[in-house]
């Protein structure tokens, strides 16, 4: 259902980044790119073509890739540990 949302719209709701996008993504986007356990695969997430154009879209996305250095809470690479003005973020991205 929502490779066909995403064949007919850039984003889930319309064709501007919504909160809809922001909602779903860290979720449902993070699982087609592999990020959590072994679901992609079994779902074969690649054979959804529009659900992979939007998952690597958003996360190509300069304030999500520092929303996922914040928000981080497993493994070494990649965390911020404090964050105060975006210069915290500065030769990490």
């Amino acid at each position: 259902v929502l490779d066909q949302q995403l064949a007919k719209r850039k984003y889930i709701a319309c064709d501007e980044y919504t909160i809809a996008d922001m909602a779903i993504w860290p979720w449902y986007g993070q699982l087609v790119l592999g990020r959590l356990y072994e679901a992609a695969e079994f779902l074969e997430a690649s054979s959804y073509k529009n659900v992979m154009r939007w998952a690597q879209e958003i996360d190509a996305r300069p304030a999500t890739k520092r929303g996922r250095m914040v928000n981080k809470f497993w493994g070494d690479d990649g965390q911020l540990g404090e964050r105060h003005t975006r210069k915290d973020f500065e030769g990490k991205l």
